[in-house]
């Protein structure tokens, strides 16, 4: 069976949707993955078909150099997400897929695969029908607690998103009747869709107020591309004196709040420091034999070889600090950050996360400090990644397409 699979969103939205195809991959059915254009080599060398298509996800600056402001970036998103919709409707209807699956940001999928009358499913990164035990990923930082996260989560799925007309444009273009996105995902949990998470319930436990058709899978970690070899400076850099700082905050620019905290930790710490992502590109400078920067390199490799990790707190890099057994000092930014940043602090593998106004080049050096020098948060994160070796996170996806395909 051919299986459509929309992976809208940033290298770490890829990422999971390249585990799954390779599951389905081995179990002899054909995937057809639609994502951004700078994702193509990644998605072919995973043997998966690639659909394109190309607006960026960053929205560009204004004409004056100046960012576009939340206005201007909703407006590009909505822009964002219609490109990625018409690249799967035109996947969809010209390849003959057998079943869909969506990602949080792509829920029109399974308006494709009504149209088509075929089944889909959603694999989601991070947790998102309301509950108690959470607040909306929109909004993570804001944890109102059991007593109110529902009620927030139920409010917030009626605010607009970017998507919407996504959404509209799909089922016009199929002939379906007008539904909002509320409307549409509500039918679909009470018919029984089956919704994926890739998240351990060593690090989230299944919420009590879920319904049966939800399931956490285990993390989808990203595919080893086998014919990656070390840059030798990296090597050379590792085996020259004790494990350093891994700050890697992906596409953080230089000049954000966070570049600068990270720039004045680089500057004056005494530890050495490995820099990876944009926020790096400049930093070797001040101190060449301290400090290296590098770009995409395997987080299983390298995270085994650092002493602690500084990150945004994304799903996947929170994850695979974990799998390594490596504290962190969380440095969330926006969405789902906040919520992984604090789960980790509560399973007490990394310190108090760093938001807003405190976030400086000084609190930022006692963190790390913290972290490597209190064996707890080590301890914690070792025996956390012991328990995430828990088979393979593919199968019950790989069990719902082969119902699905008789």
């Amino acid at each position: 069976m051919k299986i459509l699979i929309l992976a809208p969103g940033s290298r770490g939205d890829v990422e999971p949707a390249l585990r799954i195809a390779a599951g389905l991959i081995v179990d002899g059915h054909e995937a057809t993955i639609v994502a951004h254009a700078d994702f193509g080599q990644r998605v072919t060398a995973a043997g998966c078909e690639f659909v394109p298509f190309t607006v960026p996800l960053e929205p560009p600056m204004q004409s004056d150099g100046s960012a576009p402001g939340a206005r201007g970036y909703l407006a590009h998103l909505r822009t964002y997400m219609l490109d990625h919709a018409r690249a799967a409707l035109a996947a969809a209807t010209d390849g003959g897929c057998g079943a869909v699956i969506t990602n949080p940001i792509s829920p029109y999928g399974h308006d494709i695969a009504e149209a088509l009358s075929i089944p889909s499913a959603e694999a989601l990164p991070q947790p998102a029908l309301p509950s108690r035990d959470y607040p909306p990923m929109i909004a993570s930082n804001l944890d109102l607690g059991p007593a109110l996260n529902r009620v927030f989560g139920r409010l917030v799925e009626r605010f607009p998103a970017p998507v919407d007309g996504a959404i509209a444009h799909v089922r016009g273009e199929l002939g379906l009747p007008k539904e909002s996105r509320l409307a549409g995902m509500r039918r679909r949990l009470r018919a029984g869709l089956s919704v994926h998470h890739g998240i351990s319930p060593a690090v989230l436990p299944r919420p009590s107020d879920w319904p049966n058709n939800l399931s956490l899978d285990g993390f989808w970690w990203p595919v080893e591309d086998e014919d990656w070899a070390a840059p030798s400076l990296l090597v050379d850099f590792l085996a020259a004196g004790t494990a350093p700082v891994l700050i890697t905050l992906g596409s953080v620019d230089a000049n954000a709040g966070a570049g600068a905290a990270v720039a004045e930790f680089v500057e004056s710490t005494d530890h050495r420091v490995i820099v990876q992502g944009k926020i790096g590109e400049n930093l070797a400078e001040a101190a060449p034999d301290r400090v290296v920067t590098v770009g995409d390199v395997p987080h299983s490799w390298l995270l085994p070889q650092v002493a602690a990790v500084v990150h945004q707190a994304g799903a996947g890099i929170t994850a695979a600090c974990l799998r390594a057994g490596k504290p962190g000092i969380p440095l969330p930014l926006h969405t789902d950050q906040f919520f992984w940043a604090r789960r980790a602090h509560e399973l007490g593998a990394a310190v108090t996360p760093l938001t807003g106004k405190r976030v400086n080049g000084d609190v930022l050096r006692s963190r790390v400090e913290e972290a490597i020098s209190n064996p707890v948060f080590r301890r914690r994160a070792v025996e956390i990644g012991a328990r995430l070796i828990d088979g393979d996170s593919t199968a019950p996806l790989r069990r719902w397409a082969a119902a699905c395909d008789g």
